[in-house]
Order: C-alpha cells, then sequence, then structure tokens
C-alpha cells in the first residue's frame, strides 16, 4: 500500500508538473506570480505565519537583530508564536531576540531513545536555514538533511510551523518551489546562471592584502604542512559551487576518513555549546553489543541516521553523524548571520574564532602538553579569512 501511494502521489505530481508547463507557467510568468502569493501570503489557515516570516526577502534567514527590530515593530507578530517562544506555547520571547533559534521537534530513530524522558521526540533549539541559492542549487535540505524535496520541505514547515489546517496540494507546493528557483533567491547573478547550466564561479581576487591573503585558505589545493597547513585549509569542506561541499584533498587531511562530496560533518560546535543549550543523553543500540552513549545539545545528523560516529558494525567510519550538521554555503554568507546550527556565531569573527578553537583542540595531539597545535591560527589569519569571506557572492 504504501508503494501503491508513492506512486499515486508521485504520479500526481509529475501531472501537475506537465499542466503547468502547457498552461504556459514559465519560470517569471504566472507560475512566479501564483508562488510568490503563496510563500509570501498564505497561511493554509494556520498560526499567521507564511514561509516569509522566517525567510526573509533579504538574507532567507531571521537574524537577532530582525527579530528585535519585529517585536519593536509588533511583540504579536508570528514570529514570536508556537516555536519561536521559549516554551513552545506562545510564552516568552527571550531565546528568539538573544539567539533567533526556534524550537524544532525531531522524532528519534527507533534505536535511540533519551535517558531521563519517555518521549520519542526530541525539542532542539537551531536557527532557520537561509534560503538564498538553496532552492536552486543544494539538493540538501535542512540542517540535518532530513527532507529530501523542496515540496516536502515547504509541506514540513507549512504543517509544523505554520501549524496549518487545511493541506496545501500538490500544485501549491509545485508552484511554491518554482517561486524558489526565481531571481529573487539568488545572491548573484553568476550563481543565477549557473543554476541553468552555465559556469561556476570562480574565487575573487581580492583587493586588499588582508583579502588577498585570505583567499589561499579557500583554494582547492593539497595541504601544505611547509606553511602551516594553512593553503586550502577551509577549502576541504567547502568547495564546489556553493562552496559548502569537501573536496577531493579532504580524504588525505591528517588521514582522516572524510570522504569527497561529503555534505556533513562535526566541527564540534555542539561539543563546545557556546550557545549554552541544555545537554541531553541520548542512548544508541540499548541492549546491543554496540550500545552508545551520546551527551549533546544536538547530535544533529545523527538523529536522522541512527548512526553514532565509528560504529563499524554499521560500516560508518565517518564523521558525518554524531553533532554533524550540513556544511553551510559560503556564497553570500555575509547576508546570512548568525551561522552554524545554534547561532551561537553571531558574525563572522565569530565563525573564524570558532575555527582557531577547532583547529588547536583537534590537532594539539599531546593535549596540553609541550607541542604546540600542529594548526595555529592567528588574529591576522581570522581577519584575512573574514575579509575573504565577505567578497563571496
Amino acid at each position: 500500500m504504501k508503494v501503491a501511494g508513492f506512486l499515486i502521489a508521485s504520479t500526481a505530481v509529475f501531472v501537475a508538473v506537465i499542466v503547468a508547463s502547457l498552461s504556459g507557467q514559465g519560470r517569471n510568468g504566472d507560475t512566479r506570480r501564483g508562488g510568490q502569493q503563496l510563500f509570501e501570503r498564505e497561511t493554509f489557515g494556520g498560526n499567521g505565519r507564511t514561509c516569509l516570516t522566517c525567510h526573509s526577502r533579504a538574507t532567507g534567514t531571521v537574524s537577532p537583530q530582525d527579530a528585535q527590530k519585529r517585536f519593536l515593530a509588533d511583540p504579536q507578530d508570528p514570529l514570536f508564536l508556537h516555536d519561536g517562544s521559549d516554551d513552545g506555547h506562545g510564552n516568552g520571547v527571550t531565546r528568539i531576540l538573544a539567539d533567533a533559534t526556534i524550537l524544532m521537534t525531531i522524532p528519534l530513530p527507533p534505536n535511540v531513545r533519551l535517558a531521563d524522558s519517555s518521549d520519542r521526540f526530541v525539542v532542539l533549539r537551531r536557527g532557520i536555514p537561509t534560503t538564498l541559492n538553496t532552492p536552486a542549487l543544494d539538493p540538501v535540505l535542512m540542517l540535518d538533511g532530513r527532507q529530501r524535496t523542496l515540496e516536502q520541505q515547504a509541506d514540513g514547515a507549512i504543517h509544523d510551523h505554520a501549524q496549518a489546517v487545511t493541506f496545501p496540494t500538490l500544485n501549491d507546493l509545485e508552484l511554491i518551489k518554482r517561486f524558489q528557483l526565481t531571481e529573487a533567491f539568488f545572491s548573484s547573478s553568476a550563481l543565477s546562471n549557473a543554476a541553468v547550466g552555465g559556469p561556476r564561479p570562480g574565487l575573487p581576487r581580492g583587493n586588499t592584502a588582508s583579502e588577498q591573503r585570505g583567499r589561499r585558505f579557500f583554494e582547492d589545493v593539497p595541504p601544505d604542512p611547509s606553511d602551516g597547513f594553512k593553503p586550502g585549509l577551509c577549502s576541504h569542506c567547502h568547495s564546489g559551487t556553493l562552496m559548502n561541499e569537501t573536496n577531493e584533498f579532504a580524504p588525505f587531511f591528517f588521514g582522516l576518513p572524510v570522504r569527497t562530496g561529503t555534505r556533513f560533518q562535526n566541527v564540534l560546535v555542539s561539543f563546545f555549546n557556546v550557545a549554552g543549550n541544555p545537554v541531553r543523553h541520548f542512548i544508541f543500540n540499548e541492549f546491543t553489543a554496540d550500545d552508545r552513549h551520546v551527551f549533546s545539545p544536538d547530535p544533529g545528523r545523527a538523529l536522522i541516521t541512527g548512526l553514532v560516529d565509528g560504529d563499524l558494525a554499521a560500516g560508518d567510519t565517518t564523521f558525518e553523524n554524531t553533532d554533524a550538521f550540513k556544511i553551510p554555503q559560503l556564497r553570500g554568507i555575509r547576508h546570512t548571520a548568525p551561522y552554524f546550527h545554534d547561532n551561537s556565531a553571531k558574525t563572522l569573527e565569530d565563525v573564524a574564532a570558532h575555527y582557531t578553537r577547532f583547529f588547536a583542540f583537534v590537532t594539539d595531539f599531546d593535549g596540553p602538553g609541550p607541542l604546540p597545535p600542529l594548526i595555529a591560527l592567528t588574529p591576522e589569519d581570522e581577519a584575512d579569512m573574514v575579509a575573504f569571506m565577505k567578497l563571496l557572492d
């Protein structure tokens, strides 16, 4: 029955696409206007939120500054309802004004449970992923990759966040998808062109000495121990069209099992927990020989796959599950603050400081011993990386 239902739904989507095409609804025609109406104004009878409530025209997301301005203008703004409130029931706005995070309810995989609760779900504090460039150029959706298509992502958001009481039709979802493929959702014309088969944008050359020094961190080059491993250091995880996937040199970086083209990585954001979110005790594979205990404010991708990194019995030897999240795009990044899954980095300077701490931690092989970390970023390195990232459109 599930297969039959899937085939029926898939056929309906296909028919909707064909009908739209035969009706002359092109990229900038009626489809755009219908999709824009649905994206910006349709509430589906829910709590007053639309897609635009959480995905602004300018940045595709919401920053603490955005939330604060909206609260001053209208404390009853739908942004502050439901999972935008402190308790998830509309009471308090401290968290969203400070961090712009919302409460995400994630079902637990069958092999995972909470040590302190019988709930089959966990509520986590996460930022709102930007819609800049993502719809047309990124097949991996959501911070943990749990939605497979733009239609599924829109449907989930309408029901979960907008608390819709009427169901969007397949045609509604198709129109919303098509609207998100229009020019308004790109950070540059070069990326818009790439989305329709044009060349991948190259790296800007940089004008200032700082920008030019910063460029070396993002070039696709192999690790260079003679220069402190700094050339190509960032590109190991920030390559590709949107600079959001591991490159061909990643598998050779310290010999770690990082695959080329990986989209999820653990860069210790949950481990450091700068956001101060509650740490929960997750038990994976209980009552088996591979019983695992994870203490984390947000295990990320592991809650979708049910895998713990290093689970050899399940064939996993990567860093793509426990505390791992989708590698964020760097194109247009200066527009999309705050950063990381928990919005703990409010600025690009905070991001650079995180990586100084990250590399010091993971490359200090003798712990707090006499030898320094293998990769030690300086304040100048941080400033150079930030200067270059601000050039990326």
